[in-house]
C-alpha cells in the first residue's frame, strides 16, 4: 500500500501572465523584500531577464529558477515565458511545480498567451493564485478583468475547485499586493503568506528510492554537462551511484560528483537533496530532457515530458484593427490542430476555402470592409507503398537560439525566423579568423 507524505518545508510555483503584464518585476520584488539580496546591495531591475534579448525587448523567452525563503518555507520559483512560441520552455517549467500565480493586467486583462499557458497549468492541476495587476492605472478595469478571468477559466474547462481560486490585487512596480482594492497595501508580505497556504507542498512516496525528472540542462567547464530537475521520490547524496533510464528505457550507470540548490539567483553546493526540491546535478555525460535519475537497484522511469509544437502557421493578409469602430470587436484567435478559430462579436459572413495546403478564411463586415486569413498547414507525411517522408518542421525562435553559436545570430521579421552568421561574407570571416 502505497503511502503519501509531504515535504512541508518547500512550495514550488511558476509565474504565468502575458508580455508586459509585470511578471519579472513581480519576481524583483519578490527577492527584494523576502531578505534574498542586502538592503545595501546593488542589483540591476529585471534580474531574472538574464538573456541579451530578454533584456532588449523585455519579454521572458527561457524558463528560469530562483528561490526566496519565507518564515523558514523555501519557495521554489519559475519564472516561465508566456508565449506558445516558446512552448518546450513553458511545458518543462510547469512540471517541476505545485501551483501557479496567473498575473494579468487591470487594463488589458488576460490575452491569448496566457490563455495557452493557463491551460497548461490547468491540465496539470496546478493550484492557481490570481493577482489583478498595474490596478493603479488610468485605464484600469480590474472587476470586470476578474470576470474576464473568471471566464477564461470556464472556457478552458476548468473544475469547480480550480475555478475556486484566491484573488489578490497588485501595484508590482511598487513592490504592493492587497486583498481589496480599497486596502492600503505596503508589501508582498500578503501574496508570501498565500504561496505558504494555498500551494500545496510537494508530495512523495517514502518507500519509493531517488527518482529525479530531468527538465533542462545546463553545462560548466568545470563540472561537465548538468541536469537540472525536480526530484519526485527519495534523497541522494554527492557521489552516489546512480542510473539514467532515457528514451531506450536502457539505465546507463552515473555517479554524482556534484549536487546544487538554487539560493536567490545564485547556485549553491548541498550534500543532500529532498523530494520535492529543484536540484542540479553535475557528473552525467549522457542525459536528455524528459530522462529519470534514479538508483541502480530499482530503476524506475517516471513519465517523458509532452511538448505541444504549433502545427500551424499563421499569416494575418491585413491587420485586425478594422474591427474597431465597424460594430465589431476582435475577441480572440487560437490554434486548434489544423484550423484557425475566429470568434467575432459582429455580423460577418464566413466563408471558409481549403486548398490543397492551406485553409482560408475569408471575414466579411460590413460595407466594403474585408479580412483575408490565410492558414498555411504544415505539410504532412506521404505515404505509399514504399515511401514514408518526414514532414518539414517550421523553424521556431526558441529551437534556433539553442542552435546558434558564438558567431551566429537568429534574425526575425515579421514573416520569417532565419540563422545568418554575424559576419556575412565568408572572406571576411576567414580574415578575422587569422587574425585570431
Amino acid at each position: 500500500m502505497h503511502r503519501t507524505a509531504k515535504t512541508e518545508t518547500l512550495r514550488n510555483i511558476a509565474i504565468i501572465a502575458h508580455v508586459d503584464h509585470g511578471k519579472t518585476t513581480l519576481v524583483d520584488f519578490m527577492l527584494r523584500q523576502s531578505g534574498t539580496f542586502r538592503d545595501n546591495q546593488d542589483v540591476d531591475e529585471r534580474v531574472m531577464d538574464s538573456m541579451d534579448l530578454e533584456r532588449e525587448r523585455g519579454i521572458t523567452i527561457a524558463s528560469k529558477n530562483c528561490s526566496i525563503t519565507w518564515k523558514g518555507i523555501k519557495i521554489n520559483i519559475i519564472d516561465t515565458p508566456g508565449h506558445a512560441d516558446f512552448g518546450g520552455e513553458v511545458e518543462r517549467g510547469l512540471k517541476m511545480v505545485d501551483g501557479a500565480i496567473l498575473l494579468v493586467d487591470a487594463s488589458e486583462g488576460p490575452l491569448p498567451q496566457t490563455r495557452f499557458v493557463l491551460k497548461k497549468a490547468l491540465d496539470m492541476n496546478l493550484k492557481i493564485i490570481v493577482v489583478i495587476n498595474k490596478i493603479d492605472r488610468k485605464d484600469a478595469r480590474p472587476q470586470e478583468v476578474l470576470d474576464e478571468v473568471y471566464s477564461l477559466f470556464i472556457d478552458l474547462d476548468a473544475n469547480d475547485e480550480q475555478i475556486d481560486f484566491l484573488v489578490l490585487y497588485a501595484i508590482t512596480r511598487d513592490g504592493i499586493v492587497k486583498e481589496k482594492l480599497t486596502d492600503d497595501g505596503a508589501d508582498l508580505t500578503l501574496l508570501f503568506d498565500a504561496i505558504i497556504s494555498e500551494v500545496p507542498p510537494p508530495s512523495y512516496d517514502p518507500n519509493e528510492p531517488f527518482q529525479m525528472l530531468v527538465t533542462n540542462l545546463s553545462y560548466c567547464d568545470y563540472m561537465g554537462r548538468l541536469a537540472i530537475g525536480r526530484i519526485f521520490n527519495g534523497t541522494a547524496l554527492k557521489n552516489d551511484s546512480l542510473v539514467c533510464v532515457g528514451k531506450d528505457k536502457e539505465p546507463r550507470p552515473l555517479k554524482v560528483t556534484g549536487l546544487q540548490g538554487f539560493a536567490g539567483i545564485k547556485v549553491c553546493e548541498v550534500d543532500v537533496v529532498v523530494p520535492g526540491d529543484i536540484v542540479i546535478l553535475s557528473g552525467i555525460d549522457h542525459v536528455d530532457i524528459g530522462d529519470t535519475i534514479c538508483t541502480a537497484d530499482s530503476p524506475k522511469a517516471l513519465p517523458r515530458i509532452t511538448v505541444d509544437e504549433p502545427t500551424v502557421a499563421m499569416r494575418f493578409m491585413c491587420n485586425t484593427s478594422p474591427f474597431s469602430g465597424r460594430d465589431g470587436q476582435y475577441v480572440q484567435s487560437r490554434m486548434i490542430l489544423d484550423r484557425l478559430e475566429k470568434e467575432c462579436r459582429l455580423n460577418v459572413a464566413l466563408r471558409i476555402e481549403q486548398g490543397e495546403n492551406a485553409h482560408v478564411f475569408i471575414v466579411k463586415g460590413r460595407g466594403e470592409f474585408q479580412m483575408v486569413i490565410l492558414v498555411e498547414t504544415m505539410r504532412s507525411v506521404n505515404h505509399d507503398e514504399n515511401t514514408i517522408l518526414s514532414p518539414i518542421l517550421p523553424i521556431t525562435l526558441e529551437w534556433a537560439m539553442e542552435f546558434i553559436r558564438d558567431d551566429e545570430q537568429v534574425e526575425v521579421t515579421p514573416k520569417h525566423i532565419r540563422l545568418r552568421k554575424n559576419i556575412l561574407p565568408a572572406c571576411q570571416r576567414k580574415q578575422n579568423q587569422l587574425k585570431i
